[in-house]
């Protein structure tokens, strides 16, 4: 995969879980990588980790829901390492409270997921685009679901949320393409972060079990439906990367086939 040498990442949500793995990769690419979160501790933790492996990290501390401290936060970046030619937003996360839109409760769910989820892509891409203008240039990644892409998901808020990073996606890639800046979205699948291991477990079976059975009555099982964080990463990083150069606007489905059968 191609390097990553003299450019800027600044990575949203990135003190843990797939975040934390990109990070990894990159600085390993040589990138210069700034850890974006708003858990201070595993934050500077992570970035300690990799400049003791040898790489290049800086943290700040990122609420990716308030626009100040987004502003601060790329406003630090820029002072401390460079403008971010590299733009990855990790932040986000769904709610074991969420529901089907007609029994939801929208007073504890509704905000918390719109502001984590679209609200926050929103603000990252307004105070880091403008940067990567002024460089001429960039790639930004946004995260979406699986959930965005098929009409079986039961959490409708997070669903609509993260359809919402979709739509945003494709239309920054329309728009600043001019500005030589790309922008692409995952649409990940069942991830084993320790977020997700803490609010839904991990199955008991040895590997992801569709529900469903084939003509012999037999369990149906697919491999690919859940994955680690460096699985994700891995992914992340190849589409920010140069030679992803020709995509832009484009939904890359990672939820191990789900959405599609």
């Amino acid at each position: 995969m191609a390097g990553f040498n003299g450019k800027v990442a600044l990575l949203a949500g990135a003190a843990a879980g797939i975040g934390r793995a990109a990070a990894v990769i990159l600085a390993e690419r040589g990138a210069r990588v700034v850890i974006g979160d708003i858990d201070v501790a595993r934050g500077e933790a992570a970035a300690h980790e990799i400049s003791a492996a040898g790489g290049h990290a800086h943290f700040v501390r990122l609420d990716v829901t308030r626009e100040e401290s987004v502003a601060a936060a790329v406003a630090e970046t820029v002072a401390a390492v460079g403008p971010p030619t590299v733009h990855i937003n990790f932040a986000g996360g769904s709610m074991v409270e969420d529901d089907v839109v007609t029994d939801v409760d929208l007073d504890r769910v509704w905000t918390q997921t719109i502001d984590l989820n679209l609200r926050g892509t929103v603000l990252t891409c307004r105070h880091v685009i403008p940067h990567m203008v002024a460089q001429g240039g960039g790639s930004i990644v946004t995260m979406s679901s699986g959930a965005a892409l098929r009409g079986a998901s039961p959490a409708h808020i997070y669903s609509a949320a993260k359809g919402g990073v979709i739509a945003l996606t494709r239309a920054l890639a329309g728009r600043y393409a001019r500005d030589n800046i790309r922008a692409n979205v995952v649409c990940s699948g069942r991830v084993f972060t320790e977020r997700i291991l803490g609010a839904y477990g991990r199955p008991g079976a040895p590997g992801p079990v569709f529900d469903a059975q084939d003509a012999d009555g037999r369990v149906v099982e697919y491999p690919f439906w859940t994955g680690e964080p460096a699985d994700m990463a891995g992914i992340v990083v190849f589409v920010a990367s140069d030679e992803a150069r020709m995509m832009t606007g484009a939904v890359i489905q990672a939820d191990g086939g789900r959405s599609s059968y």
